[in-house]
């Protein structure tokens, strides 16, 4: 059995996602091997099927209302290793090699530029 992906498959994961009313689907990207979460972006329809057949990560801009390839421009890539939609098929996890910084802080990660502290939970509360 072929790993590889087809346009039956891609048209049957467009049809199983569950885009909210503004066309997009929002995309967790997490370094594949570390587990560690990148940044959040978005994609409308195109953008994901890119993003499963091209091997690169594309998003859909919500400010400039366009596709972009991530690292098209800085050169700092993501190349797709893994990808799966959540259990209520609204939100999609893409697991990549990063190239370079992700954020365009010029951070590793888009969540190291603000960390807040909140109050810890314990179990046995």
């Amino acid at each position: 059995m072929s790993d590889e992906l087809t346009l039956e498959t891609v048209n049957d994961v467009l049809e199983r996602a569950q885009f909210a009313a503004d066309g997009l689907l929002p995309a967790i990207i997490q370094q594949w091997d570390t587990k560690e979460v990148l940044m959040l972006g978005y994609m409308n329809a195109e953008a994901l099927t890119r993003t499963l057949t091209e091997g690169r990560v594309t998003f859909y801009s919500r400010s400039r209302q366009e596709l972009w390839r991530k690292g098209d421009t800085s050169g700092h890539r993501q190349y797709v290793r893994t990808a799966a939609l959540d259990c209520d098929r609204d939100a999609l996890l893409v697991g990549v090699e990063q190239i370079g910084p992700a954020c365009h802080t010029g951070t590793h990660s888009c969540f190291e530029v603000d960390p807040l502290v909140p109050r810890q939970g314990f179990s046995d509360e």
